[in-house]
């Protein structure tokens, strides 16, 4: 046994727990009990039925006393208040602790700079120890270490295990921590709380080092009872009268109170559970299901196991209803395995807002319960239809999560998330979320409040779109999440338009790992089609093959071509065999005869000069209202938004109500890979530049993608794809300006394709998994005629697998460790060392991206957000010391993405307003004093609207083209 301080006595409610926005202090002990009545109302409440089982059953007692262990636990969590350092953070109220002689320490103790939850860390270990929780001779399989080190990361930082040594004189280690009279108190506090909650001596200790996917989610729902206990209003109302004390029936009167409360509190956060009642396909949606969704809800249900969450892979071309299988198989999933939500996660913001106003669809329609929903991305506050939802002034409030006041529920619609859903770090809490896959993939990285990720996870059915669109990196981490939500038993969805069969593999043995199956399953996957992972037994049904409604085959052209982007807006005409020159002869018919086109450009400044070339080249076109659009994500959030819904109603899926008007006679929009996944757009004809063999695919299905009444006579009867390759010396050479957007390696498999393919054309769906599959074949290189270019093709494959062996291990060592064993969960928390900060990290590795605010200097000075002059630039505070909040939401809807690189030399001049200073959101924003940009030459590309500004060497401008970087070469790094 340990050494033990002093035997315990009375709990002294002089020791304060909360003090900051009250009028006075609030006793230790109430906010103790308080966050334990609030963690039992959440185990009431936010978790199902199975989900409690299943917790229980992996901690091998009883669910009553596993809710016991939880409230204990909760109502522990804030045992290291206790000591001189926190105390003295209040000086009036420290001053009678001081002066007691009971509370000794060692001199300048109360000087320490020692944190609560690291002093709560070391007094439970001893607490706990005396308990008879299991020592152990490896302290990181010591019961008594464990559950304290797990309640010592409430504030989001798990710390390292601590040494059996030191643990036999605490103090002496850590001086904080105060003498006898201190830890005699500390014991007082935890047996009250241990009483009260009805956890006493007859109640059972754990035996065993909890399971770490066990541990994440018994933390979660402690953070959040703590969140939802600390709040001002919460406290205000239960605050005692001075000189309180905290006797024996003070404290059981305190805990009635804070029992009876504490189910309300869960319930204005919206934090129930949703319920999916079972519905045939046909009354989810207006409309008979095709054969992909009728196969999945006609076997799925036979194939799920109750308890024990499971993995659904789909694979089907674009637009073959993969959302509403999708949304109908969670259902099921939900039903069965006893999730209580759903998480949709998209590849990028723009397919996130869209998907979050058809889950709104759906749940409105076909979920019970608490269908609180939330979008989740960086910038979801700006989304309209997401900020209608909530009408919440300061919604966008990041920080103090102490501090947050509650709406009554009936006052919000269905699926509306309000205040608190919508603070800092607790989206994922909602029972329903759509948003990027960035919001789930960052739960398996070390930063701060990672575990509150995985518990928002850990009751949902996750459903992953575009599972084939992420790079090593992000690959690397969904292998990582999906084995821990395998071993959480959560239920997943993966849907994929082009996913090679390896890559399938990887990511079903990754789920199947976390389920404990660690041997590999030989996964082929059917296109279009789907399989099924049992998670309570390991088994891979075999995969089931479906038709599909939208087979035809795509005409493809591939076209040779001299790259000259650079040039081609100059007045000259382009040179023959050049791309201007092609792109022109491409886009002939649909200027003589009508129709629209899509061009898909590699990069944002490739897409800027292919638009101003077409407008010069093509200038009865470009003068037609929508004639000529321009698509990338370099605008300002406002204007991006703007062009993005003109290019839905000009191309979008056609309506009942459709105006003969609403699609244009002829059109071009000219834009780069936002298009791939982020509209539902449809063209008659798809020029694309030469991109990997899945995003040629998936901008082919923007060509006739929708039935239409009439298409212009030249377009036919099949979808035309023409890729403009770019080719050097008789071979596949990428511009100097797409840098590292895609590998030359898989750009040459393409190609040799694409050349093979080119007089058949490609079979949708029927050749789809095979050119997929072949372009990444080992023995591609037997295609290829001369010795010189297979030894070309594997210096070139060798550099690629290197770039992405580093990105994995890159991976590896920056994830947390899988599920599996763990048992030191600072290892969660990369050792207890050092935490990433989550606002620097990226889930997509090597991202170079900042952004910046675009300040119009009005004549005498004045600096506005337009050019016009009419929106002056917010830099002042509210009363409350604050920018209001319609003044942030106007500086982040004109606020644009650039590369970082281009504001690495800003200075002084570049800094934001003080005023922005204390929101996260506008904090690292650049500034960018434009002014009205001198007349130049016109090959240099620089509209007459155009505005400039100097950072550093580099001269940066906005115009009708976004922004971009001129004179120099725009193309260099």
């Amino acid at each position: 046994m340990w050494g033990l301080g002093m035997t315990a006595s009375a709990v002294d409610g002089r020791m304060w727990g909360k003090d900051k926005g009250l009028p006075r202090s609030y006793p230790l002990v109430c906010h103790l009990l308080d966050t334990a009545a609030v963690a039992g109302a959440l185990w009431d409440a936010a978790l199902t039925g199975p989900a409690r089982a299943r917790l229980a059953g992996r901690l091998g007692v009883p669910e009553e006393v596993c809710r016991q262990w939880l409230c204990l636990w909760a109502g522990l969590h804030d045992i290291g208040k206790i000591t001189p350092p926190f105390q003295a953070m209040v000086p009036d109220a420290y001053r009678s602790l001081s002066l007691d002689p009971v509370y000794t320490h060692a001199s300048g103790a109360e000087r320490e700079r020692l944190r609560h939850d690291v002093s709560g860390h070391w007094a439970l270990a001893e607490i706990f120890a005396e308990w008879g929780y299991p020592q152990g001779r490896l302290m990181s399989r010591a019961v008594c270490q464990q559950v304290a080190q797990l309640l010592g990361g409430h504030h989001g930082c798990f710390h390292q295990v601590l040494e059996a040594k030191k643990l036999r004189a605490p103090a002496a280690w850590v001086p904080g921590l105060g003498g006898p009279g201190w830890s005699g108190q500390r014991r007082s506090h935890a047996e009250a709380v241990r009483d009260l909650v009805g956890a006493g001596l007859e109640t059972p200790v754990p035996q065993g080092v909890l399971p770490a996917e066990v541990a994440v989610v018994l933390l979660g729902l402690v953070v959040v009872a703590d969140w939802l206990a600390s709040q001002e209003h919460v406290i205000s109302r239960r605050l005692p009268a001075s000189g309180w004390q905290a006797g024996r029936e003070e404290l059981r009167d305190h805990w009635q109170v804070a029992v009876a409360d504490a189910p309300g509190l869960v319930r204005s956060a919206q934090l129930g559970v949703a319920r999916f009642p079972a519905r045939p396909f046909g009354e989810q949606f207006p409309f008979p299901p095709n054969e992909l969704q009728a196969s999945v809800a006609a076997r799925l249900p036979q194939l799920v196991s109750g308890g024990g969450g499971g993995l659904l892979l789909v694979t089907a071309p674009t637009g073959d209803g993969k959302t509403e299988a999708a949304l109908h198989a969670a259902s099921v999933l939900a039903r069965a395995c006893g999730a209580g939500g759903l998480y949709f996660a998209l590849p990028t913001m723009a397919t996130a807002d869209a998907m979050y106003l058809r889950v709104a669809e759906f749940a409105e329609a076909n979920v019970d319960g608490d269908k609180a929903l939330t979008l989740l991305h960086s910038m979801a506050w700006l989304n309209d239809a997401y900020a209608r939802a909530s009408a919440v002034p300061g919604a966008v409030d990041a920080g103090e999560v102490e501090r947050s006041s509650l709406l009554v529920a009936d006052r919000r619609t269905g699926t509306e998330a309000g205040r608190w859903l919508r603070g800092s770090k607790r989206g994922l809490l909602a029972p329903l979320g759509a948003g990027t896959i960035d919001q789930a993939l960052t739960a398996v990285l070390p930063v701060r409040y990672n575990a509150l990720r995985l518990l928002g996870l850990s009751g949902k059915v996750l459903v992953v779109d575009e599972a084939h669109a992420y790079g090593p990196w992000m690959h690397s981490l969904l292998v990582r999440l999906l084995e821990w939500l395998g071993a959480m038993g959560a239920p997943v969805v993966l849907l994929s338009a082009t996913l090679a069969g390896r890559a399938a593999s990887s990511l079903v043995d990754a789920y199947r790992r976390g389920c404990g199956f660690p041997e590999p399953a030989a996964v082929e996957p059917v296109y279009p089609g789907w399989l099924y992972v049992d998670a309570a037994t390991g088994a891979v049904c075999p995969p089931q093959p479906v038709g599909s409604g939208r087979e035809r085959t795509v005409r493809l052209e591939v076209e040779p071509v001299r790259w000259d982007t650079a040039d081609s807006a100059a007045d000259t005409a382009p040179a023959p065999g050049s791309r201007g020159e092609a792109l022109l002869r491409h886009l002939a018919p649909v200027v003589e005869g009508g129709g629209c086109a899509l061009v898909c450009c590699t990069t944002v400044e490739e897409a800027q000069r292919t638009y101003r070339f077409l407008q010069r080249h093509l200038p009865s076109l470009a003068a037609e209202p929508d004639g000529l659009l321009l698509l990338h994500s370099r605008y300002p959030a406002h204007r991006r938004r703007e062009i993005t819904r003109r290019c839905e109603e000009a191309f979008g899926k056609p309506r009942a109500d459709d105006s003969p008007s609403r699609r244009p006679v002829r059109a071009v929009l000219v834009a780069t890979q936002v298009v791939e996944q982020s509209l539902d757009l449809d063209f008659d004809v798809v020029v694309s530049d030469l991109a990997p063999l899945a995003q040629l695919l998936q901008r082919a299905g923007r060509c006739m993608r929708h039935r239409r009444d009439a298409r212009p006579a030249w377009v036919g009867d099949r979808p035309r794809l023409t890729v403009l390759e770019p080719v050097a010396d008789g071979r596949v050479v990428p511009p100097r300006t797409w840098g590292s957007v895609y590998d030359t390696a898989l750009l040459r498999r393409t190609s040799r394709l694409l050349h093979e393919t080119a007089p058949a054309g490609i079979a949708v769906p029927g050749d789809v998994q095979r050119l997929v599959d072949a372009v990444y074949a080992e023995d591609f290189g037997d295609r290829l005629g001369s010795a010189a270019e297979r030894e070309e093709l594997q210096r070139l494959d060798a550099e690629r697998e290197a770039a992405h062996l580093a990105e994995e291990q890159l991976a590896r060592m920056t994830a947390v460790p899988s599920p599996a064993g763990l048992t030191d969960l600072s290892r969660l928390s990369d050792d207890g060392l050092g935490l990433l900060d989550e606002a620097l990290v990226t889930t997509r590795l090597g991202a170079d991206s900042a952004r910046a605010v675009c300040a119009y200097v009005q004549p005498g000075g004045k600096l506005t957000l337009d050019p016009e002059g009419a929106l002056p630039l917010p830099g002042g505070r509210a009363a409350g010391g604050r920018m209001p909040l319609a003044q942030v939401r106007a500086v982040m809807d004109h606020s644009v993405p650039v590369p970082g690189r281009w504001l690495a030399q800003r200075g002084p001049e570049h800094q934001p307003p003080a005023a922005w200073e204390d929101q996260p959101l506008l904090a690292d924003l650049a500034v960018l004093r434009m002014r009205p940009a001198m007349q130049v030459p016109p090959e240099h590309g620089l509209a007459d609207d155009a505005w400039s500004c100097q950072v550093g060497d580099r001269t940066l401008a906005i115009s009708d083209i976004g922004v971009y970087r001129f004179p120099d070469n725009p193309f260099q790094s």
